[in-house]
C-alpha cells in the first residue's frame, strides 16, 4: 500500500488544484511502479508560511521581501 505525502505552503491551493496533484500522484504509482491505485493512499498537508523556513527564516519573511522589491 504506497502511501504519497505532499505538503504544500497553505496559499490558495484550490480543491480542483489539489484534486489534479492527488490523480497525477496516483497515476506516477501506476506508471512507474505498477501499483494499485485503489490502494495508494495521497495526503496533502499544507503548512502556514510562517512555519515553513528555507536558508534560515520562514517563507512568510522571504516573500514579503520580495513583494517589497527586496533580495
Amino acid at each position: 500500500m504506497p502511501y504519497v505525502n505532499i505538503k504544500i505552503t497553505r496559499e490558495g491551493a484550490t480543491a480542483e488544484q489539489k484534486a489534479e496533484l492527488i490523480r497525477g500522484a496516483t497515476q506516477l504509482l501506476v506508471d512507474v511502479l505498477g501499483k494499485d491505485p485503489a490502494t495508494t493512499v495521497v495526503v496533502i498537508d499544507e503548512v502556514d508560511t510562517d512555519n515553513w523556513g528555507v536558508a534560515g527564516e520562514t517563507i512568510t519573511l522571504r516573500r514579503g521581501r520580495t513583494r517589497a522589491g527586496g533580495a
